[in-house]
């Protein structure tokens, strides 16, 4: 008799939708990096803090060693996190104290933030 092995499909089926999955956040996450470490060269070195943004995902704060600062969205909180550290920034916990401190902001800020109560452009 030939001996026989019954597999289970779905089970196959779930594991290499696993495996894909996975490749893509990898990818997601390469993507980030790069980003992460584009703006941290072009601003003298970088620090980070990561936001929950709900279920739209996490929000990685940058903040250059020149006061420059940005942002990027991740599509999950572990992405986001994933991405930092593969780039090798601190992060912070909470964008407060020093942290915050750091950020320069320039007219365009301030008239954006400010509107029309300080003379910058109205928002409609």
């Amino acid at each position: 008799m030939a001996d026989t092995q019954q597999v289970d499909t779905q089970q196959v089926d779930t594991q290499q939708g696993e495996a894909k999955a996975d490749r893509r956040t990898e990818r997601r996450v390469a993507r980030l990096a790069r980003s992460i470490d584009s703006f941290s060269k072009a601003h003298g070195g970088a620090e980070a803090q990561v936001a929950y943004l709900g279920e739209r995902g996490a929000r990685i704060v940058l903040v250059g060693e020149d006061g420059a600062w940005g942002d990027l969205v991740a599509r999950s909180h572990e992405t986001a996190r994933l991405a930092v550290e593969k780039s090798g920034l601190t992060v912070h916990e909470d964008f407060d104290g020093e942290f915050a401190a750091k950020v320069t902001t320039g007219r365009y800020e301030w008239s954006r933030m400010a509107g029309i109560q300080v003379g910058g452009p109205s928002n409609t």
